[in-house]
């Protein structure tokens, strides 16, 4: 008999082109453990193929602005100062936890000490790159980036990487398959 599992708030950050997402599938179709992602809230327009509820909650300034006030959101932040703004909704988040669902945020530093706050027992994972040199060549990759883009990624990324020591456990996305591997025994060692 499996021992009851108490539902956790599983955080995972890292910059941008590190392979969070690739990473998080993976994670997904292998645990074994009852995972939900929390799909988070955005004013951004969405991107071709991204479907709403899915990739992201698309909402207009004025609804994100009054869930904001109505402090609907767990965290949220404007990026970059252009009146974009990323969030996660607290309902998403309970709702999933009292159906005894692991729920998995994939937020940015200030959203993972924002949430640290509010639920202490959140376990804080940090994605990075095995060097800054492979993270350029997985943005460059993607080839959806201004140059303009690229440069402030890199510069938030450098920024992010300083503030690893933050999160309780780190992992090197360099082997895919490793990381996968590392990624499930932190979740079997908070069984």
């Amino acid at each position: 008999m499996e021992p009851k599992m108490q539902p956790k708030l599983l955080v995972v950050s890292g910059p941008s082109g590190v392979g969070k997402g690739t990473l998080l599938r993976r994670v997904f179709a292998e645990s074994g453990f009852p995972l939900m992602m929390s799909v988070s809230a955005t004013t951004r327009k969405p991107r071709l193929g991204e479907i709403n509820g899915v990739h992201y909650q698309f909402l207009s300034a004025e609804e994100f602005e009054t869930k904001r006030k109505a402090g609907e959101f767990l965290e949220c932040f404007e990026v970059f100062g252009k009146g974009t703004w990323y969030g996660t909704l607290r309902r998403t988040v309970e709702e999933g936890l009292v159906a005894g669902n692991w729920v998995v945020l994939e937020i940015d530093i200030k959203g993972a000490r924002t949430v640290k706050e509010q639920f202490p027992d959140a376990v804080l994972l940090f994605i990075e790159p095995k060097n800054i040199d492979v993270l350029k060549e997985r943005l460059l990759g993607r080839g959806t980036e201004t140059e303009e883009a690229m440069r402030r990624r890199l510069a938030t990324a450098l920024e992010e990487l300083e503030h690893a020591h933050e999160f309780e456990h780190r992992i090197v996305n360099d082997d895919l398959d490793i990381a996968v591997r590392q990624f499930i025994d932190i979740i079997k060692s908070k069984v």
